[in-house]
């Protein structure tokens, strides 16, 4: 079940002390700038998993260039990891009901180390879309290759 709306924010006004949960029901009305200036990741997906936005913290943290992922779906081009049952098939099951909000725990496996994160998929009945919000719970190296 999706968040009640609430007032948008202002530009400027992104308050890094309100919780994961205040922000999603103000998502929608957060400008690139605000995106940015969140403590944790935030991407915004469409129907068909293509990114729509993907701020500058979530791509810091996965090391990659966030222009380059605008447009591109985000299970079968940026993390083909998550098009699993336990990612993928919520994402998939909410956007059927029309009504996703769900938090769970992930690993994104990168050559440079594992992401343990707590990844939060709400559905934003106003633009359709899915937003992914990433929240990084600890980073460990990658297993050693046995010999």
């Amino acid at each position: 079940m999706a968040p009640p709306l609430a007032a948008p924010l202002s530009s400027r006004a992104v308050p890094l002390s309100r919780t994961p949960d205040e922000l999603l029901r103000q998502v929608d009305h957060l400008t690139e700038g605000d995106l940015d200036t969140l403590p944790f990741g935030l991407i915004q997906l469409d129907r068909s998993g293509r990114i729509l936005k993907f701020n500058q913290t979530e791509a810091k943290l996965a090391r990659i260039n966030r222009d380059r992922q605008i447009g591109r779906n985000f299970f079968d081009d940026v993390a083909p990891c998550t098009k699993v049952k336990d990612f993928y098939g919520r994402f998939m099951q909410g956007l059927r009901e029309r009504s996703l909000y769900e938090t769970f725990g992930f690993v994104f496996k990168f050559d440079h180390g594992w992401r343990n994160v707590a990844i939060t998929m709400f559905y934003s009945e106003k633009t359709d879309s899915v937003w992914v919000l990433i929240s990084q719970t600890s980073v460990t190296p990658p297993p050693k290759a046995e010999r």
